[in-house]
């Protein structure tokens, strides 16, 4: 194995400035000379995959020249952990060397930072080494490692903190339920905005994000949702955080009709008005069948709310109202607004094709194939929804919505009568006015 001389470690560490060796290597050239030595002596064991003989430089390093390269702490968690699966272990020394590994994690953090990350790591080998049992030891370091590292720790570890805090509730019956319920906010937060930030890493962070939904989908019920946050709304009805936090939620979860979420967003509305309140007063109007009410509350959001992604979610529920309020051109506008603040959403194409179908038998005349021609420009928006937006669910709601009215297309024989011929140019009248393609069915 190739090793420094004495002379070369001696020289190099000659080469060192004074504060990077008290930093670094040590408080003296002598340690410096021993930390240098050690670094090569357990790199050239690490690369052959001698981790026994790795062990003992190695630990030398972390002891005395703990700041030397944060290499060490990397390759220690791999040294340790093939330590500690070996077949002929005792059971003392790996346990020594399994509260080692937990201890490395505190050291790496104490002099290279990244503490989110790092305790993530931590909390996930205290549940991989000591079994569900220590979940008593293991959340509390989960739930540290995601207050300071936030969206920053990795999405596998949001995940691992949600299944904890499972754990800790159901099994461990540490804290109430509504832990789960917190977290779960917690979590799916943070893994939107990883997404948002990193697209790119969709493969890693969608399946997190589908596995944290089917681990909360027992507990996001509407009458489990309302039996848990009605104590807690009778309790602090003036606390605007708890409201939002309610609002949000049973929304997400598609519980608007709950007498909860009735009561909630009116007195959140009441005690802090805003964009976002107007918005919770569209939903609740919408959910009252009051449609017309509904379009001037998510008028008035979409007018004052200033992210791209929120003004499309409320041209969006605009859209929705004026269709349910049948103000076809008005949701028409609406949805084209929502596409203009997001291109690659096919949803509001998928809006406007509805409404073209819902109005094909009014819009355009009496006859046979004029009560069918908005069927030709309803199938052009789903069309159109299916070419911009790659999703699965667009994808599957867009097929099924051209293969439904494609059937629904004017006879040949029909079209024939009144010298209309397939692939023609024609203008759709009413109030669709646009020019599509003559296509026909036999």
């Amino acid at each position: 194995m190739k090793k420094l001389s004495f002379i070369g470690l001696a020289f190099a560490a000659s080469l060192l400035p004074i504060n990077a060796n008290a930093q670094k290597y040590g408080a003296t050239p002598e340690d410096s000379i021993k930390c240098i030595q050690n670094i090569s002596v357990y790199g050239d064991f690490y690369k052959q995959k001698d981790y026994e003989s790795a062990y003992s430089p190695w630990k030398e390093i972390i002891t005395n020249c703990p700041q030397s390269s944060e290499n060490a702490y990397i390759r220690g968690v791999t040294i340790l952990k093939n330590l500690i699966a070996k077949k002929d272990i005792t059971p003392a020394r790996r346990d020594t060397l399994i509260e080692e590994l937990f201890a490395l994690y505190d050291i790496r953090i104490q002099y290279f930072g990244d503490e989110g990350t790092n305790k993530a790591r931590k909390a996930a080998d205290i549940e991989t080494y000591r079994g569900k049992k220590a979940v008593e030891t293991y959340y509390p370091i989960y739930a540290e490692a995601i207050a300071a590292g936030k969206e920053k720790v990795p999405a596998n570890y949001i995940l691992k903190y949600f299944e904890a805090t499972i754990t800790y509730v159901t099994v461990a019956k540490k804290a109430d339920i509504d832990l789960i319920v917190d977290n779960y906010n917690t979590a799916s937060t943070l893994l939107d905005k990883q997404l948002a930030d990193n697209p790119n890493n969709a493969e890693k962070i969608n399946p997190c994000i589908a596995n944290i939904e089917a681990l909360f989908a027992p507990y996001a019920t509407c009458d489990k949702l309302d039996e848990i946050f009605t104590k807690k709304f009778e309790a602090n009805p003036e606390d605007t955080l708890l409201l939002r936090k309610i609002c949000n939620l049973l929304e997400s979860k598609k519980c608007m009709e709950s007498q909860l979420y009735f009561n909630a967003t009116e007195q959140l509305h009441k005690l802090a008005p805003s964009p976002q309140t107007a918005y919770l007063m569209g939903n609740l109007n919408f959910a009252k069948k009051q449609y017309s009410k509904a379009a001037e509350y998510f008028q008035e959001a979409a007018n004052n709310l200033t992210e791209d992604k929120d003004k499309y979610k409320a041209y969006i529920r605009l859209a929705n109202a004026y269709s349910a309020a049948h103000s076809y051109a008005a949701s028409r506008s609406a949805a084209y607004k929502a596409a203009n603040l997001d291109p690659t959403s096919g949803e509001p194409y998928m809006i406007i094709a509805n409404l073209y179908a819902a109005s094909a038998g009014s819009c355009c005349g009496d006859s046979p194939v004029m009560k069918r021609v908005a069927y030709w420009a309803a199938v052009d928006k789903a069309v159109k929804a299916r070419n911009v937006d790659n999703s699965p669910e667009i994808q599957e709601r867009a097929s099924k919505f051209i293969g439904t009215y494609s059937a629904h297309f004017p006879k040949k024989t029909d079209a024939f009568m009144e010298n209309i011929i397939d692939g023609q140019s024609f203008y759709v009248g009413g109030w669709i006015g646009e020019t599509t393609t003559v296509r026909t069915r036999n």
